[in-house]
């Protein structure tokens, strides 16, 4: 029997020593790389909480109006294809969504001059907020007036709801000189019981013209004149302006109640679509047949359809929604269309329109069934 044993089964492998300069190398490569990983974090968690001056402007929802409606004391005839606003988010950034959107082609960036110009965020936040107010109550106007009801609009009072400043305000400005409340009373002696009496008194003037104008201060009973310098308007210069934003005092009479829920949605650019869905809620039939369809422009009390800003998102967030048309005002410009073509490519069929009656033969010939004469007690 052969008890030799084989010395290499029981010899063991062992490491090679050490080297202490590889070891040296890595951590060289590796603690820059930990350090600058750390830095990196927390420059992100930095930049996502630090509230810069750059506001968005980003693709928003798309969403029922039927569904913010409120009617009393009338017959709705639900539809089960509902018209859609779209709205478009303009909030202020962090340094880290700057940079996020800055890269998003669907995201406009601007700094706050560019934005707001003289007017305040706190001010333009206002007079959106009015303007929305303005919207719904144009639209139920529209609406109910094509519905065949007896509507009407009484203008009220000339009230400052808020001033309008330039760059370099002079002593004898609006800003300096009116306040929030003010009511308008007379522009050199001319009476001016309404914003129509005013702009007619107006009229002839030229930005850098000296007004009297009369004023009667909040809580106050008498009268006070004041000589004020007329002035560009900010957002549109080939207007003269006296340098205010006029509180919306117009009453709206209708025979019921009519309601939108808007929340904290601001701006007109809802007034076709609110206009649009009003009367397919109070009227029998598919307004718009089968086609999923989005709708945006502003609505004047003569049915005019007027401009929106944002087209292009607002266009991302109709095309996200799943609509299949979207309905633009034809006041927007060939390259705001094409732009807004371009970021949803084919698959959303962008038309436009130029008044409340272009949009309903618009939706007749895509198949809707509008029945839009009522038998109203007038």
């Amino acid at each position: 029997m052969d008890t030799s044993t084989d010395d290499t089964a029981s010899e063991s492998v062992l490491p090679p020593p050490m080297d202490a300069s590889r070891t040296y190398r890595r951590l060289w490569w590796a603690l820059p790389l930990l350090t600058l990983s750390v830095l990196l974090v927390i420059a992100i968690i930095a930049s996502g909480s630090m509230v810069i001056d750059q506001w968005e402007t980003a693709p928003g929802e798309a969403e029922p109006v039927a569904d913010r409606i409120i009617v009393t004391d009338a017959t709705r005839y639900p539809a089960a294809n509902k018209v859609m606003f779209v709205s478009a988010y303009g909030t202020r950034l962090t340094a880290l969504e700057s940079l996020i959107g800055w890269i998003d082609p669907d995201v406009d960036v601007e700094g706050k001059n560019e934005r707001f110009g003289s007017i305040s965020p706190s001010d333009q936040r206002q007079i959106g907020f009015q303007d929305m107010l303005t919207s719904k109550q144009i639209a139920e106007f529209v609406a109910l007036k094509t519905l065949g009801y007896s509507v009407s609009i009484d203008e009220g009072a000339v009230v400052v709801a808020d001033l309008v400043c330039d760059d370099a305000p002079t002593e004898d400005s609006a800003c300096k000189l009116l306040q929030v409340g003010d009511t308008l009373v007379a522009v050199d002696d001319v009476k001016t019981p309404t914003l129509t009496a005013l702009a007619k008194a107006v009229a002839g003037h030229k930005t850098g013209d000296v007004i009297k104008v009369t004023v009667v201060h909040e809580g106050s009973e008498t009268s006070e004149d004041i000589n004020i310098r007329m002035m560009s308007n900010p957002s549109d210069p080939t207007r003269t302006i006296i340098g205010f934003v006029p509180s919306d005092t117009r009453t709206v009479n209708l025979p019921f109640h009519v309601d939108i829920t808007t929340a904290a949605i601001g701006g007109p650019s809802a007034g076709l679509a609110f206009t649009l869905a009003i009367i397919d809620e109070l009227s029998p039939g598919e307004l718009l047949g089968d086609t999923k369809v989005a709708v945006t422009g502003t609505m004047s009390d003569d049915g005019t359809v007027g401009p929106i800003g944002a087209l292009q998102q607002k266009a991302v967030a109709v095309k996200r929604a799943g609509a299949k048309v979207f309905l633009v005002p034809e006041g927007q410009s060939d390259k705001e269309i094409q732009d807004a073509q371009d970021a949803v490519g084919d698959g959303l069929r962008i038309i436009k329109v130029k008044s409340l009656d272009d949009a309903l033969k618009v939706l007749v010939d895509m198949g809707g069934e509008p029945q839009i004469k009522v038998n109203a007690t007038n």
